[in-house]
């Protein structure tokens, strides 16, 4: 299991890597900065990428009789046809990333909660939408994962976000290897991890590289990339986390003592509840596997999807819920 690996996620340019908002800003977001030693970062700033200067004129969405447009109201000035020809041009010959952060709420980058307006006119009505770029990203990236940076203020959230990255950055690497053994190898490592998914698109993945030779390696690639993206679209429920840890349990629950022993359980109880976040069964479970060197656990991503230093110990307890 390759525990050094840096996945590649792309980052509207504004976050923290060059000062090109509209009012010549730069925003500094804890999160990001916190991930950016972790991750090769691809950046752009479609707005400037279309011949936008720094600083600009706000540009705003607006729909009139089911047609979308960009403009920007103070100039009359629409942007509408270069931002979807930059678009499709820049997300075809992009590098391949194995998720987004794109800018909270920004009618260029943003992926949802976009404000999409009835007229040009200052306080006029709107509803909520995507921005031209992140809707385009929604809609040919639906595998990876893709959030804002305003989201990722959630623990629950960015663990999920981070997870999918991480995993997804695992996959291609299999997939640039282009072997039944990366690929049998890939599906080894992530059991567990897969089962505290979606154990129905568990069996779907199992059932993949089970007819590998059948399929051929590209279509087994293809196949399982599009039911990983739907065993992952959603975080685990705690039941199913649970159940993990009650399976990785019979593992080593013959060398441990009675105290020990109920001490995990109760931990188990404690995270039922809300009482403890899943780091503390999932620790003691890590002490245990390192100390038994139970190699079958040792292997397993579920138990390090993500390096231990993006482990954020408390929760802020803010942010946007899924």
């Amino acid at each position: 299991m390759d525990t050094k690996i840096r996945p590649r996620v792309f980052f509207s340019r504004c976050l923290g890597f060059d000062a090109c908002r509209y009012n010549g800003q730069e925003i500094r977001d804890k999160v990001v900065e916190w991930v950016k030693p972790f991750v090769e970062s691809v950046t752009v700033c479609p707005e400037m990428a279309i011949g936008l200067g720094v600083p600009r004129f706000p540009i705003r969405l607006i729909e009139i009789k089911d047609e979308l447009t960009l403009v920007q109201p103070e100039t009359g000035l629409d942007c509408t046809a270069h931002m979807a020809a930059f678009t499709d041009e820049y997300l075809a010959h992009m590098p391949a990333v194995d998720g987004f952060v794109l800018k909270y709420r920004s009618p260029s980058c943003g992926p949802s909660q976009v404000k999409v307006y009835n007229s040009p006119k200052p306080r006029s009505g709107h509803r909520k939408g995507s921005g031209m770029f992140g809707a385009a990203v929604v809609a040919r990236f639906s595998t990876l994962p893709i959030e804002d940076e305003g989201r990722l203020i959630s623990f629950d959230i960015r663990q999920h976000f981070l997870t999918r990255v991480f995993t997804c950055a695992r996959f291609r690497l299999a997939k640039e290897a282009g072997t039944v053994r990366a690929l049998i190898e890939f599906q080894s490592e992530h059991k567990l991890l897969l089962m505290a998914y979606n154990q129905t698109q568990m069996r779907v993945l199992g059932r993949i590289v089970a007819h590998v030779k059948e399929l051929g390696l590209a279509k087994a690639f293809s196949l399982y990339e599009d039911a990983l993206g739907k065993a992952m679209a959603r975080p685990p429920r705690r039941t199913s986390a649970i159940n993990v840890l009650q399976h990785a349990f019979g593992y080593v629950s013959d060398e441990l003592t009675t105290q020990e022993r109920a001490f995990f359980l109760s931990s188990l109880d404690q995270f039922r509840d809300s009482r403890v976040p899943l780091s503390v069964p999932t620790s003691l479970m890590r002490s245990w596997i390192l100390r038994f060197n139970v190699t079958y656990l040792a292997n397993q991503v579920y138990f390090e999807p993500y390096p231990l230093e993006l482990v954020e110990v408390l929760d802020s307890g803010k942010g946007r819920a899924l």
